[in-house]
């Protein structure tokens, strides 16, 4: 299985769609065996989702991201886990482990902070 984490260095990103990079992990019998790290290519509504479904990814992991993009994910059934920092891989194994929890944690834009909306704060809701 493949899973992607969207990040910034080496940290999880706090948002999805405006991360530098996805970390691609390939994980065998429940162990990281790969890590491929893949340029974000461009934030445009629609398109990450199936860039990454398309490479195999089956759970993506991030610090949030936007509703629209979930719902993405959920019709290719690929699992979200989001609200997650610190270091990549260390979440990555985390989750092998089963002791990473999503918080559902959506980013909701507002005009005046769109700029600078690192999604620190998230807004939980369906």
């Amino acid at each position: 299985m493949k899973i992607a984490v969207a990040s910034v260095g080496t940290e999880v990103g706090g948002h999805f769609g405006h991360c530098e990079h996805f970390r691609i992990y390939t994980v065998e019998d429940g162990q990281v065996t790969g890590e491929e790290l893949v340029p974000n290519p461009e934030h445009k509504p629609g398109f990450l989702p199936n860039f990454l479904g398309d490479m195999g990814v089956e759970v993506v992991i991030a610090g949030g991201m936007g509703a629209h993009a979930v719902e993405l994910f959920r019709q290719r059934r690929i699992e979200t886990v989001m609200g997650v920092q610190g270091d990549a891989r260390t979440a990555v194994e985390q989750y092998l482990k089963g002791e990473l929890k999503s918080t559902d944690a959506v980013c909701h834009h507002h005009d005046h902070d769109h700029e600078h909306h690192s999604c620190g704060g998230h807004h939980h809701g369906a």
